[in-house]
């Protein structure tokens, strides 16, 4: 009996003692807050704010490797070689379409082209929309990223769902599930919106000079290039062979690739130019940092675009299995572990904060991928990298476009010519992602550039308390969670 009320008030005590923690919590905030002004008034006897150096020159070159160089040198290649290739076969795909659409009545291309056109035209305005608010807002915009994405994308699930093919019922089902995943995972990390916010607004505050210009000029090409590549598609649907179905695929990995390429470039231009005001309050041109970028480091971007997306999407599913699998089921535990371990090398050696190392010292994008891993690692920061829930954020708010870019394409479609309604959803909810990503880039990269900057020199004055406050945090429910953890160890031996 006595074991069962043990059991029964373990959750209160677990309760009162969070509680507990969380009030001199808000006590150390408080002098973190006192030690930050102080460090303020340091700042600005040491450091003065009118002092900033400005540089039109790169910044400092290091050496890579022969191997390193020739397998850069081969991306960069490879990639300008898909992209003419691909030129190539769009066109063809367009004029055999347009010819084979006007001696049949399979193919209609006012009825398959406008409503793309229109999605595309519709998520460019909604990502700079966004983008803009993001800069204005980091805190409304976090909060209604995790809110209103589930919802549009159940919305954009039910459409599929309307439009009743196999397809597209299948892709309905795959959206709702996903939504109410969305749903769960947001009030899971509620808790976390104001570190992110702070983070977003700290890193983000004072963006490069021109930073507007290039996303623009970005949005516009993403614009032409998305529009160009999907007439090619509607040319080869118009036949629908299966060497078109080929195609297609070939088209579709290449718009895949040139819009992380394009993404990650505009990363590394804005990322290279905070990392350079973060360290030493250099104030760096954007547009020499841009053509730096072009001209020197297009190989290193192309293989990180290739590489990030594949082991994110390892390490996201490690982190769920983990999740799902929890410390129950032994073999299912020693799975989920081991899975855990291959994923967490992989990190190490391709992630999105190497970007900013290959912006700065030119280096390769594994290696500097490496390194800023083992940066975090010695400043203690991995914890509070993988709680940090900007790129969570980055990620929702493209799922949100594209879910906007599906209902005003997919509607369309669905309302003039239904046979055509799955593709052009599907189709309008990649443009409609990648969109906002690329309109993202530059708060992404601020955020990189700030953690790679404080975690190279944690003791600069340039730095407020915000990490540090968070990691103590972080320290204090980790030591709740070990509490815990102890208490029912010792539970189950009394028993």
């Amino acid at each position: 009996m006595n074991d069962g009320l043990i059991l029964h008030t373990l959750p209160y005590c677990i309760h009162i003692q969070y509680l507990i923690l969380m009030s001199n919590s808000q006590k150390e905030r408080s002098r973190h807050s006192n030690l930050q002004n102080l460090q303020m008034q340091t700042q600005e006897q040491r450091v003065p704010s009118t002092t900033i150096i400005k540089i039109q020159e790169p910044s400092i070159k290091l050496e890579a490797t022969t191997a390193g160089q020739f397998l850069r040198k081969l991306f960069q290649i490879v990639f300008y070689i898909q992209l003419f290739l691909v030129f190539i076969l769009v066109i063809v795909l367009t004029i055999r379409g347009l010819i084979y659409a006007g001696n049949t009545n399979r193919f209609h291309p006012k009825k398959w082209y406008p409503p793309l056109l229109v999605s595309t035209a519709s998520s460019a305005i909604v990502s700079f929309t966004w983008q803009s608010i993001c800069f204005n807002g980091p805190s409304k915009a976090i909060k209604a990223a995790f809110w209103v994405s589930p919802l549009l994308t159940c919305a954009a699930g039910v459409l599929y769902v309307l439009i009743g093919s196999p397809v597209s019922l299948a892709a309905g089902t795959i959206a709702v599930v996903f939504g109410v995943i969305q749903s769960l995972y947001a009030c899971w990390v509620h808790t976390r919106y104001e570190y992110a916010a702070k983070i977003l607004a700290v890193s983000a505050s004072f963006p490069p000079h021109k930073t507007a210009t290039f996303v623009t000029i970005s949005i516009i090409t993403c614009v032409l290039y998305s529009s160009f590549l999907f007439t090619g598609i509607g040319g080869a649907t118009a036949t629908g062979t299966t060497l078109d179905v080929l195609f297609i695929i070939i088209i579709l990995l290449s718009f895949t690739w040139s819009m992380q390429v394009i993404k990650n470039m505009l990363c590394v231009t804005i990322s290279q130019v905070k990392y350079m005001n973060f360290a030493s309050g250099v104030e760096m041109s954007t547009q020499i940092a841009l053509c730096d970028t072009v001209k020197h480091l297009v190989g290193s971007v192309c293989i990180g675009s290739a590489l990030v997306p594949v082991i994110g999407t390892i390490r996201g599913s490690a982190r769920a299995v983990n999740l799902v699998a929890g410390d129950t089921a032994e073999f299912l535990f020693s799975c989920a572990s081991c899975y855990s371990g291959v994923a967490s090398t992989l990190i190490t050696y391709g992630n999105r904060w190497g970007f900013v190392h290959v912006g700065v010292y030119n280096k390769g994008f594994v290696q500097a991928s490496a390194d800023t891993w083992d940066m975090f690692k010695r400043a203690g920061l991995v914890s509070l990298i993988d709680s940090d829930l900007t790129g969570v954020f980055c990620f929702l708010s493209g799922v949100a476009v594209g879910s906007i870019s599906t209902l005003v394409g997919g509607t369309w479609a669905l309302a003039v010519h239904k046979s055509y309604a799955t593709e052009v959803s599907l189709y309008a909810f990649l443009i409609g992602y990648f969109m906002c990503r690329i309109a993202l880039a530059s708060q992404q990269a601020c955020v990189s550039a700030y953690y790679v900057a404080y975690a190279e020199n944690p003791q600069s004055l340039r730095f407020d308390a915000t990490i540090p406050i968070r990691l103590e945090e972080l320290h204090r429910y980790h030591q709740v969670l070990q509490s815990v953890g102890s208490y029912r160890s010792s539970s189950w031996e009394i028993n």
